[in-house]
């Protein structure tokens, strides 16, 4: 019988694995100590555990730690780890990107995706499993540069908010006092419009919110993103517009520019219709090619344009500088180059 895992598991959950092995109730604090603030790979290691601790916990756990499988590094700097996970040729991704005096980690909430946008690589793969929290916070655990770490974006392979029992847990672990102890402000989960997950999540955590919309027209966004069909982006905005972000949460939207297809002034203009009153700040994002994709991205002289149009018309926006081109940073790229690799297809 597999051993369960500690890594992922709240402090809430850990009291109860104390307590069913009849360990004093403070044990709990001090195996989150190790597991959230300290570079250990074994129980063992837990030192101010008893030794009748550390036996119990070795004859039924395991930490969970898994290493990367695969590092390639950009010319900028830029890192992209490649994890296995418990499905036979399925990998996920995580991006490193160092940045002066930031460093972010994009990590991923699901193997493959379910969602089917047009262009997005990871939807490409298809749905194979939720990550647990334990590996969304083995993507922050794991890796080398953990201790440097400012930001985490939950922007890798996956729909968060598809993941949201998962995802929360690994917030609450991310933004703890007994778990990592960052604050909310420094954590950014994207989605593209789950309403359900955004109002679980809006309520229950205190993390920043991005929204993927990619185009203000609904007949656009239904052929890009089929979630139109389901939660149309009209639904999305109003729902925002209801909640209160005070004065230190922010909302985003997040815009893949697209040669001909969503980088005209009508979009602009519409942008501005359909965002009016909201706070909130537009992040333009430059396309990075997948194979077999008809998909182009905006050439720059369009991208500057469009981003001056907006910024005149008063909703902020900026151009998110393209990181790790030259090791397929978009998310997907790097866990189908090693799929097909594992199953002899050319990418």
């Amino acid at each position: 019988m597999a051993k369960d895992i500690l890594l992922g598991k709240t402090l809430e959950e850990l009291t109860q694995v104390v307590l069913d092995l009849k360990l004093p109730k403070f044990t709990a604090k001090q195996i989150a100590d190790w597991l959230y603030k300290k570079d250990i790979t074994s129980i063992d290691e837990m030192l101010n555990l008893s030794l009748k601790a550390r036996t119990l916990l070795k004859e039924n756990f395991n930490i969970g730690l898994i290493p990367t499988l695969k590092e390639e590094c950009s010319v900028d700097g830029t890192k992209k780890y490649l994890y296995p996970t418990n499905l036979p040729h399925q990998f996920i991704e995580t991006a490193y990107i160092p940045d002066d005096d930031r460093a972010t980690l994009c990590v991923s909430s699901q193997v493959g995706c379910k969602m089917g946008c047009l262009f997005c690589m990871t939807g490409k793969q298809g749905f194979q499993a939720q990550l647990k929290a334990g590996e969304i916070i083995n993507q922050v655990r794991s890796l080398p540069e953990w201790h440097k770490l400012t930001n985490i974006v939950y922007m890798g392979m996956g729909e968060p908010l598809d993941n949201v029992p998962e995802v929360m847990k690994s917030l609450e672990i991310l933004t703890s006092d007994y778990g990592m102890g960052m604050s909310p402000r420094r954590i950014t989960v994207s989605t593209i419009g789950i309403i359900p997950g955004m109002k679980t999540f809006l309520n229950e955590s205190e993390c920043h919110l991005a929204v993927s919309l990619h185009t203000p027209f609904d007949d656009e966004r239904k052929k890009l993103m089929p979630v139109q069909n389901v939660y149309p982006i009209k639904d999305v905005l109003s729902m925002i517009r209801e909640f209160d972000f005070g004065r230190q949460r922010r909302v985003s939207f997040e815009y893949i520019m697209l040669k001909g297809i969503n980088d005209t002034p009508a979009h602009v203009k519409e942008l501005c219709r359909i965002l009016d009153g909201i706070n909130c700040r537009m992040n333009l994002i430059r396309f990075h090619p997948i194979p077999n994709s008809p998909l182009i991205g905006s050439d720059e002289e369009t991208v500057e344009e469009f981003k001056n149009l907006l910024n005149k018309k008063g909703l902020s926006t900026t151009v998110r500088r393209s990181r790790g081109l030259d090791i397929f940073a978009a998310c997907g790229l790097l866990s189908t180059k090693e799929l097909m690799k594992q199953q002899n297809k050319d990418f």
